[in-house]
């Protein structure tokens, strides 16, 4: 006997034949209601998926003024070597047109500009930063000001990262340092991201990941769950965010498992490179 949910699909694949984009425009209907009530995360608080958006939209809100201060405090400045280490993976060439999703304050555009400038391409090159949260982009744009950036080669565009509005094959490298994991749904940021790229190009991931060694992971445990709260509260006036912040690492994706979703999102030739032990990791990947 057919459940309510198996004939509605029968019924809407058969109505597909005949009505085209009509059917279509049902069956997408339905697939965004069943999104909006599904239950995520939101830290170790569940969720509906719906709920989720405002919610980081409102962390990052609040800490943008304080964004980097914070993470020089909470890394010890380590961050700073991590994010070089990824532009010197990413190697821009001449011609790079590059996507930095989720780029706010333009940690990794300047970094971006700097390394194209070095190599002496930068007139062929640009970046787009793009970030969902406003404020965040704000804080970039005031920084590019003060730094003198050329603005022919580097543009501010507010987005999100599941329904980008670039047209296909607009880009030919795409990075999201330390954003990823704030998305509701990963798998459709990876494939936007595989949209957008064209064939040959390049995408390439910084999140915090697993640590694997179990001393260590008992430190940095402690560290992240006695001492960011605490430090956010002081620093920044805002317990809860980082709060969040620590706890949303820990329901990201090991390194394994990420690198699985980044293949079933098209990508090819996928690998990953962890950072002091694991706290961070590089993945990367190619639309080939």
């Amino acid at each position: 006997m057919l459940t309510q949910r198996a004939f509605g699909r029968i019924f809407y694949r058969s109505a597909s034949r005949g009505l085209g984009s009509s059917a279509k425009l049902l069956n997408s209907t339905e697939t965004h209601f069943e999104d909006d009530n599904q239950e995520t995360h939101f830290g170790f608080q569940t969720i509906k998926a719906s709920e989720k958006g405002q919610k980081v939209y409102s962390v990052f809100e609040n800490v943008a003024t304080n964004y980097d201060k914070m993470n020089d405090a909470m890394s010890m400045g380590v961050h700073r070597i991590w994010k070089d280490i990824f532009m010197c993976r990413l190697g821009p060439t001449a011609n790079t047109n590059l996507l930095d999703m989720a780029g706010g304050t333009g940690d990794i555009a300047f970094r971006f500009l700097n390394y194209v400038k070095n190599e002496n391409i930068e007139k062929s090159c640009h970046v787009t930063v793009s970030d969902i949260n406003e404020n965040m982009l704000e804080v970039g744009k005031t920084r590019s000001k003060a730094l003198n950036h050329d603005p022919t080669l580097i543009s501010w565009e507010r987005a999100d990262g599941e329904n980008l509005h670039f047209k296909d094959e607009s880009f030919n490298a795409y990075t999201i340092a330390f954003g990823i994991r704030n998305c509701t749904h990963v798998d459709k940021v990876l494939q936007e991201a595989y949209r957008v790229l064209q064939p040959g190009g390049r995408f390439l991931c910084m999140e915090f990941s697993q640590v694997e060694n179990e001393v260590a992971r008992w430190l940095y445990d402690q560290y992240s769950f006695q001492v960011i709260p605490v430090m956010g509260h002081l620093l920044a006036g805002q317990w809860q965010a980082y709060q969040y912040l620590v706890e949303s690492i820990r329901k990201f994706p090991d390194q394994e498992t990420f690198k699985t979703m980044i293949e079933e999102a098209g990508f090819r030739q996928v690998t990953y490179e962890n950072l002091s032990l694991g706290v961070v990791a590089i993945h990367s990947g190619f639309k080939l």
